[in-house]
């Protein structure tokens, strides 16, 4: 490839709608171009980014015994009724009518298409084990669409669905699936973790997601430093902070809190720990043809509320919200801010986080106008919880479940994601097979997927300086650029930089030669910003002394090596990087 021939079109600087690295970056290098909010053409440089990103999942995927497909991004809306997510999936889910006045959707994703044809396609004990994948384009209708590629509308996904006869056929197949994303971004170069996560709207028991580490990531991952134990915040089970509650030692009592609605501005006014309170968060469920339900629960006043958590308990997993005033002044006798579980003016259904059960001389609301009571204890002065569970996001500091050192906390944007399915989508679209004894049976299924252009945000925010990206050598829209200085003045740079050039490509190196003639300065800028990896300068100078520059995008030092032999040295440079 040569440059002149190549359509490089870069910025000197990015949109004022550009808020991260990878988006200001993509758009400066000539990468993308937006059309719409969300929607982006890929220019012939970031799309071959993502050709590089699509063989190395296929290549994968084929190795781990998947078959590709392609399955329409238009799909009838009757498949997504039949399945229950016509109405629960929300209005990410973008709906259309034909001419005919038929419903249909722009596919987020594919399992009840797939499902379709499983249930379709599979009839005996003996097609089974079987995974479908294919790469193709997504629609989300994103609120509010941002950081570019990381958050858009449109994207490009791999997704594949395993079926199995059996739950433990599916396990292993799931197995299949981890191991082959474990080697997909090893391949690709990139630092993340697998961790522990929950389903969501897909659905399913199990659930890995893989986590690209980056400060710009929008998930919080726990993890172990000395072991392989990591989770999403979301999953990460927060253990009891005190191993046993303590007698009482302190007289119940009432405090004037004026103004103090928050738990640090009472542990302020009362010089106590913020540990030492208590965080009061009322719930509301509405139980189809009955009275709503009042919850209390109560956390310490240093942590947080895990909403997914909240999301399991029985009573609450079918839904919730946050109750309006009028229901906590009916049930606490005051506004918001200073409730507590002492004396509620009508019965609550109270639960406690597994620390704040454990707690004792706990300060709490008083369920009165700047007023907090001080040293209260279960069983002396308000009953035990009705229930206690993990309510919480874990903290950094937390102990480790290992029982040794404690859990940290990193950021990492998801880019992978693998899923335990069960029967959810075979039993609601009658997916089924005749077993060995002629008995038809609901195919197990996993799914997962990996968000293709996703990736070239995430690594982009991995790997990137001042200057620009830094690409992976694997992902690069090239491995090497050669420079030729002075092109069109010097026929001895033209014919050296030619040799190196022809002999890189015959030794299978993805190489691009600039021939453009442009000044140094401007020439290694671009090539700084679109971030190839290895850029060999040839100059009428360094011919003259019979040597060639090599430099490494990681490192600002350029090495000086023979003409002779600098193609065997680049290619063990770029084996090194």
């Amino acid at each position: 490839m040569r440059a002149s021939a190549f359509h490089i079109t870069t910025l000197k600087e990015a949109p004022n709608d550009a808020e991260i690295a990878s988006h200001r970056l993509m758009m400066r290098s000539g990468m993308i171009r937006k059309l719409a909010g969300g929607i982006y053409n890929y220019m012939p440089l970031g799309l071959r980014v993502i050709r590089k990103i699509e063989n190395i999942i296929r290549q994968e995927m084929d190795a781990a015994g998947a078959l590709e497909l392609l399955m329409p991004v238009v799909q009838p809306a009757e498949l997504w009724i039949e399945s229950g997510r016509w109405e629960q999936y929300g209005p990410e889910l973008l709906r259309m009518k034909d001419r005919h006045g038929r419903d249909f959707v722009l596919q987020p994703t594919s399992e009840e298409v797939i499902t379709d044809i499983a249930r379709n396609e599979i009839q005996s004990w003996r097609q089974l084990p079987v995974n479908f994948y294919h790469i193709q384009t997504k629609f989300r209708d994103e609120r509010r669409p941002r950081f570019g590629v990381m958050r858009g509308r449109e994207f490009t996904m791999k997704d594949a669905y395993s079926f199995d006869r059996d739950v433990a056929g599916a396990q292993k197949s799931y197995q299949v699936m981890f191991d082959a994303y474990m080697k997909i971004f090893n391949r690709l170069g990139l630092k993340f973790r697998a961790v522990s996560a929950d389903t969501g709207s897909i659905g399913g028991s199990q659930s890995h997601e893989f986590q690209v580490i980056a400060d710009i990531g929008e998930d919080l991952i726990v993890y172990d430093p000395a072991t392989d134990f990591a989770a999403n915040i979301e999953l990460a089970a927060a253990p009891c902070l005190i191993a046993q509650r303590a007698a009482p030692s302190e007289h119940v009592a009432e405090v004037s809190t004026p103004g103090a609605s928050k738990c640090s501005a009472v542990a302020e006014m009362l010089k106590v720990p913020l540990s030492s309170t208590i965080k009061s968060i009322v719930l509301t469920t509405e139980p189809k043809d009955k009275p709503a339900v009042i919850w209390l629960l109560l956390l310490r006043g240093d942590h947080d509320m895990n909403e997914i958590k909240v999301g399991k308990i029985p009573g609450l997993k079918d839904g919730f919200r946050m109750a309006t005033d009028e229901e906590i002044i009916e049930h606490f006798g005051c506004k918001p801010g200073y409730l507590g579980p002492v004396k509620t003016i009508k019965p609550v259904k109270v639960i406690a986080d597994l620390t704040v059960a454990n707690m004792s001389d706990f300060v709490c609301g008083a369920n009165r106008e700047d007023f907090h009571i001080q040293g209260v204890n279960w069983g002396r002065d308000l009953p035990e919880p009705e229930l206690v569970t993990d309510l919480r996001n874990v903290v950094e500091g937390d102990p480790a479940p290992s029982g040794v050192g404690s859990l940290a906390i990193q950021r990492g944007i998801e880019v992978g994601h693998v899923f335990y399915l069960g029967t959810k989508y075979s039993e609601a679209l009658k997916a089924t097979f005749l077993d060995e004894g002629g008995r038809p049976a609901l195919m197990e299924m996993g799914c997962y997927g990996i968000g293709v252009t996703r990736i070239v945000g995430a690594a982009i925010e991995q790997n990137h300086d001042d200057k620009g990206i830094i690409w992976t050598k694997t992902i690069a829209p090239f491995e090497v650029v050669v420079c030729g200085l002075g092109w069109g003045k010097s026929e001895a740079v033209r014919e050296q930089a030619e040799t190196i050039y022809t002999a890189l490509k015959q030794r299978g190196i993805d190489v691009i030669l600039d021939d453009r003639d442009l000044r140094p300065g401007i020439m290694f800028a671009e090539w700084e910003l679109i971030g190839v990896p290895l850029r060999v300068t040839v100059g009428d100078r360094g011919l003259a002394e019979g040597i060639v520059e090599l430099l490494s995008r990681k490192n600002p030092d350029p090495t000086k090596i023979p003409v002779q032999d600098c193609v065997d040295q680049i290619i063990d440079a770029l084996k090194q990087y």
